[in-house]
């Protein structure tokens, strides 16, 4: 095996370029691969991947020809979530022809749009027979990973373990039209965003060391609602930026969404995870937060808390950007910097993690199988907020589940 892996990424958009940005902190992997349906986007990040000298990357014109590239070790599925089977399928054929050879697949958030089509990928990762991993970036935050062990290793070991998270993750939208069609993207923010905060309250319930099921739901309530997005004024705006398709005044998906998930320890005790999601947020940018209550101690986090912080008057205008942080909402007034978004939201660490297990050829716990838990975690959640009960955590019951908004069918008032 290489010293450095070869990184080639399947999808050139948003997701993309800040794992490109993350490979600086990287030091045992190189870019060196980019694939998008568009082939102008694909080789404007290649690119950028080589302005940033993490790796002699370039465009290829097809996922096969990437896969099949004696530089290319390990793929990385960024594409939007209702690609992910094909992207998925065509590395295996090519895997399976005998054409390519890899060490490894990771793939982005969510793991796909429901049960089926998540078991579907964790059927292809199986049959190529390579490592695999889950990219879920909030579990790698330096704040996260510092602060659980603190709590943990100070806290829970002369009071007891922690018994309450909270994980939200509100910002004012996202960027591509996809993610707006609940057909496409598989729901609204709960399917978008979710996949965060359960995965992240689930990991500081964890004992540091113990395995992802030391901890096992048993209950979960939720709800859903789109309280900005389908107003007739909001939902003019979202045509007009994304096109006729996007229709939220008849087909509407979510903005907002807040799910209660109840586990139980290995010796029976309660612990409950609190989650909320938004694109109905307004504020200085995306606002990624976290707690964590036990006996005689809490953990805090907040990205918008940040070291840094700029104010401009009025008379300072100019063009809309993000230059300060993921999703800015105004160029003036008083607003939170921060310094390197690629390391505070989690990617250098994830990144890191992910190839170094690949080159000592271990297969991580962020993997495929835990994509498949947290796809049940949300359905079971869509589930609940369609019954407007608490439902017992069933995974069975949710193999062939579709929830409503990814149907077409969801209407945002009673």
């Amino acid at each position: 095996m290489n010293s450095k892996l070869g990184i080639g990424f399947i999808g050139s958009g948003f997701i993309t370029r800040f794992h490109v940005q993350s490979f600086l902190a990287v030091r045992d992997a190189d870019v060196r691969g980019v694939w998008s349906p568009n082939a102008a986007h694909a080789e404007k990040t290649a690119a950028f991947a080589r302005s940033l000298r993490v790796g002699e990357a370039r465009a290829f014109a097809s996922i096969e020809e990437m896969v099949a590239a004696p530089e290319i070790d390990c793929i990385w599925i960024c594409g939007p979530n209702h690609q992910r089977i094909d992207n998925l399928e065509r590395v295996v054929q090519t895997l399976r022809s005998g054409r390519g050879k890899l060490v490894g697949v990771c793939c982005e958030k969510p793991l796909a749009r429901n049960v089926a089509e998540a078991r579907r990928m964790v059927a292809l990762i199986e049959e190529a027979g390579v490592l695999h991993g889950y990219l879920e970036d909030q579990l790698f935050e330096p704040s996260i990973t510092r602060g659980k062990h603190i709590a943990w290793t100070r806290g829970a070991a002369l009071t007891g373990r922690p018994y309450l998270a909270r994980a939200a993750e509100e910002h004012s939208g996202p960027h591509a039209t996809w993610f707006w069609d609940g057909k496409l993207q598989g729901g609204g923010v709960l399917n978008d965003m979710m996949c965060h905060s359960v995965e992240v309250g689930r990991f500081l319930l964890t004992a540091p060391g113990a395995p992802r099921d030391s901890i096992k739901p048993v209950k979960v309530s939720a709800q859903i609602a789109s309280l900005k997005w389908s107003r007739p004024e909001y939902a003019k705006i979202l045509q007009d930026t994304y096109g006729a398709t996007i229709d939220y005044a008849r087909r509407p998906s979510e903005d907002f969404a807040r799910a209660t998930i109840q586990y139980v320890d290995q010796e029976g005790h309660p612990l409950i995870v609190e989650t909320t999601t938004s694109w109905a947020y307004v504020g200085a940018g995306l606002r990624l937060s976290s707690e964590l209550l036990g006996p005689e101690y809490s953990l805090s986090v907040n990205t918008l808390d940040t070291n840094t912080k700029v104010f401009f008057s009025r008379r300072v205008q100019g063009q809309s950007g993000e230059d300060l942080v993921e999703k800015q909402n105004a160029e003036q007034g008083l607003m939170p910097v921060v310094g390197n978004e690629a390391g505070e939201y989690g990617y250098e660490n994830e990144n890191r993690h992910f190839v170094q297990h690949f080159l000592d050829g271990k297969q991580p716990e962020e993997n495929f199988y835990a994509g498949l838990e947290v796809t049940q975690l949300l359905m079971a959640a869509y589930l609940s907020a369609e019954r407007e009960r608490v439902i017992d955590f069933n995974p069975g019951e949710l193999e062939n589940y579709i929830p409503p908004v990814a149907r077409g069918e969801w209407k945002s008032r009673a």
